[in-house]
């Protein structure tokens, strides 16, 4: 089996970090009429709010790190490979066709739309068999990953048509999505060592 290399806890750890940090940053910049679990983490990236360039450039480096991501982790299957490639763009794609700070956007919304189906979808289609798999791509857990996410897209889907918390429910999605590649990135590298330096 192929290794991971070590440069790729680099964009793999910072596409959580990044995120996070981005809306955070953002959100206070953007003051009280901001509600963060009524409104969507776009809202802050839309034109002309305070702190919008800070949840552009989050949106920017979360799928650039994606894109880097799914370029090293060779051990990965190779339709989830580009799963995770296509999650990346779609992260651009986000940055570059802002959603409005007021209302809906077709556009932007598909986008997001497809963005999150493909980050759903790859964890399963990067899975693997065989005894040498490293857990995090093995069948079992990369199933319960794209579950996982798809239980939390249709949460978000559900506080949208309800208009409850659907910022609550997206950053518990987009926050999953975006540490399941460091998830996967840690047991290719702990299962390489663990191969060099047989216990």
């Amino acid at each position: 089996m192929r290794s991971v290399p070590k440069w790729v806890l680099l964009p793999s750890s910072c596409a959580p970090a990044v995120l996070v940090l981005g809306w955070m940053v953002a959100a206070s910049l953007h003051g009280p009429a901001y509600d963060p679990a009524a409104q969507t983490i776009s809202v802050l990236a839309a034109p002309g709010t305070s702190g919008s360039w800070v949840m552009t450039g989050a949106f920017v480096a979360v799928g650039a790190c994606h894109l880097l991501t799914s370029w090293g982790l060779r051990p990965a299957a190779t339709p989830g490979r580009l799963a995770l490639a296509a999650g990346g763009v779609a992260a651009l794609a986000v940055a570059v066709i802002p959603a409005p700070s007021s209302g809906g956007s077709l556009s932007h919304g598909s986008i997001a739309a497809v963005g999150f189906s493909f980050l759903a979808a790859w964890p399963v289609l990067a899975a693997r068999t065989g005894g040498a798999v490293p857990w995090g791509l093995r069948p079992l857990p990369s199933l319960g990953a794209t579950a996982a996410m798809a239980v939390g897209m249709a949460w978000f889907l559900v506080e949208l048509q309800l208009q409850g918390a659907p910022g609550v429910a997206e950053r518990a999605v987009t926050t999953l999505q975006s540490l399941w590649p460091l998830v996967v990135v840690l047991s290719c590298l702990h299962r390489s060592a663990r191969d060099r330096f047989p216990v």
